[in-house]
């Protein structure tokens, strides 16, 4: 229990990273290469088009569709938010 606990710490520690440095650099996707170390996760280059083979084959996951899922997703949400600004501009009655 204590070592999945320590695990999970360093995972959220290594996301949260992750997460910080690819808002730092402006980006919306990004592959965040890092070593793990005593003093937490040390971010070694942020890439703004990674390459994601290995990702994908390690997780077994669809990382590329993933992110095109989470643009589409960030396209619609700013679409929304246009036509709401759109509406509240636009006289009453029209």
């Amino acid at each position: 229990a204590a070592e999945k606990a320590k695990a999970d710490a360093a995972a959220k520690a290594e996301r949260e990273a992750a997460i910080t440095a690819t808002k730092v650099l402006g980006l919306s996707v990004a592959g965040v290469d890092m070593l793990q170390s005593a003093r937490g996760p040390l971010i070694l280059e942020v890439n703004s088009s990674p390459g994601l083979q290995g990702i994908e084959r390690a997780t077994g996951k669809d990382v590329a569709g993933l992110i095109v899922e989470h643009v589409m997703k960030q396209i619609q949400v700013k679409q929304e938010r246009e036509e709401r600004k759109k509406a509240r501009r636009k006289p009453s009655g029209q």
